[in-house]
């Protein structure tokens, strides 16, 4: 069966005005749905992949040093977990996720700066993430397509500072775009729903 653009969890001017129903026309429909198309080229090709969840090919492709697969399948995933990371509606963390980043920042506000500084420092393309490791919260950030999923860590939350995910409504202005989405767009209930491990399985397929 193959791998499926995954549709938007909100109306594609949801967002505004902090991401344009452009934006979401060009990232969504354009360079998700080509992550797609490659993955499931790719897979086609690899009989032992057949039937497989997305994250399974993630770590088939990485293990075998399969580059294309890798980098097509791991966009597809990492491009629907950050969907969902997003909400039209602004939020808060709170309960048990609130507690565990006061416990390892000090405040929210010190994770936000922290995950700004580690979003907008990131050379080139890549990801920005609050992931689970080992027990305890961490923010990071990966190059190109990789993702947490190929290293055992338990994602979170994601920023995606790819420039095709910015620069319609921000041009060059990563650290304007970081914020801006840092401050008004997260769902932190999906991420509280990631920490407890039922939010994570929406992003993968198979």
């Amino acid at each position: 069966m193959a791998f499926e653009l995954p549709a938007l969890p909100y109306a594609p001017d949801a967002l505004q005005p902090h991401m344009s129903a452009e934006t979401l026309e060009f990232h969504h429909g354009k360079h998700h749905k080509a992550y797609v198309d490659n993955t499931n080229k790719l897979v086609a090709d690899i009989p032992d992949l057949a039937g497989a969840k997305l994250s399974d090919v993630i770590k088939y492709a990485k293990k075998s040093g399969n580059k294309g697969l890798f980098n097509n399948s791991s966009q597809v995933w990492n491009h629907s977990f950050f969907w969902q990371c997003l909400s039209p509606t602004k939020q808060a963390p709170s309960g048990k996720l609130a507690e565990l980043i006061t416990a390892g920042f000090g405040s929210h506000e010190a994770l936000l700066e922290k995950l700004k500084t580690e979003s907008v420092g990131h050379f080139a393309s890549g990801w920005g993430w609050l992931v689970l490791d080992q027990g305890a919260l961490k923010v990071t950030s990966l190059h190109d397509g990789d993702s947490p999923v190929a290293h055992g860590m338990t994602p979170l939350l994601t920023i995606d500072v790819w420039e095709h995910a910015y620069y319609i409504d921000y041009r060059n202005a990563r650290p304007v775009f970081v914020d801006t989405v840092l401050n008004n767009l997260i769902n932190w209930d999906f991420v509280a729903q990631n920490l407890d491990g039922q939010g994570v399985s929406r992003a993968d397929q198979g």
